[in-house]
């Protein structure tokens, strides 16, 4: 447990002893917990927004399990290639996702490519899909993350914050070993993944966003937060130029997310709200050449 200042103030975050819970004969793997409850609020949360954007009822639902798969697949094989420690786990382990290792690099990317393709075999608006499930996705991680400090996995320096959040000695790294605390990276994250879902639901009302803008403003103000996380992390990483990768990989992806964010706020395309207001059930306009995700047919078409 936490030590007490003499105030009786909690004066750091206990780390659960381990990662796993045993109900009776059951025992349940925290970190997959965790992504599974963030996968089916996040599936909830993006239906109940594609219905305001006037797309078929269950239309998110129809593509999410495609969705979630790829997105798992996108997360584990990114992670191969990126953070695994094929010395320690083998092959054997490639496949253990429930003790952790998924990354959200290869998460979005992998999910947006199943969004993608189903939205096209389901004849629906790409760009109007992925805006749905942006702000969802946020939340997903942001419940996600939780599985990070149940695996006591991805945290940051030391630190001697109040916040401080306690590792145990056998899952700190060798270079701090007489380090008790450290950044709860978990938690800024999460926070901050919270906090994007209602700036990005706002904003997007508040300056009647075109279609794409949601998902390009997610990727920008997503990153810029993951870029920090990256510095302050201890785990060891793929390094490129000194720094690494996906520090470099968050500013990158942040900039492009930026410059796609004003050029299609220039564009005359179609907007998510028509005229700014939120008309539940109401019809969008018509999908046209000026939606790059689009495949041309209006929103409430359905095959």
């Amino acid at each position: 447990m936490g030590s007490m200042t003499p105030f009786g103030v909690l004066a750091a975050i206990p780390s659960p002893a381990k990662g796993t819970v045993d109900l009776g004969p059951l025992t349940l793997h925290m970190y997959g917990l965790m992504l599974a409850i963030g996968v089916v609020v996040a599936a909830r949360l993006a239906d109940r927004r594609a219905r305001r954007f006037a797309l078929p009822e269950g239309a998110i639902s129809e593509i999410a399990t495609v969705t979630v798969i790829a997105g798992v697949v996108g997360a584990r094989v990114y992670h191969l290639f990126t953070g695994y420690d094929w010395d320690e786990g083998g092959l054997a382990g490639a496949a253990k996702i429930w003790e952790g290792g998924l990354s959200i690099w290869g998460a979005v990317a992998g999910g947006a490519i199943g969004a993608i393709i189903m939205s096209k075999r389901k004849k629906l608006p790409t760009s109007v899909v992925l805006d749905a499930c942006a702000p969802a996705v946020a939340v997903a991680q942001g419940i996600g993350r939780w599985g990070n400090w149940w695996t006591q996995e991805l945290f940051g320096r030391p630190t001697d914050l109040p916040w401080g959040l306690e590792i145990s000695l056998n899952k700190r790294p060798a270079e701090y070993l007489d380090v008790e605390t450290f950044h709860p990276t978990f938690l800024y994250e999460s926070l901050w993944c919270f906090g994007l879902f209602f700036v990005l639901s706002w904003a997007e009302r508040r300056f009647a966003f075109r279609r794409g803008q949601t998902l390009a403003l997610y990727v920008a103000l997503y990153c810029i937060e993951r870029f920090f996380m990256e510095l302050l992390r201890v785990d060891p990483a793929s390094e490129l130029f000194g720094m690494r990768f996906n520090a470099l990989l968050s500013i990158v992806l942040s900039g492009a997310g930026l410059i796609a964010f004003v050029v299609i706020g220039r564009r005359d395309g179609p907007h998510l709200y028509p005229n700014g207001d939120d008309p539940l059930g109401a019809t969008l306009d018509t999908a046209d050449d000026s939606d790059p995700l689009s495949d041309g047919v209006a929103v409430g078409d359905e095959s």
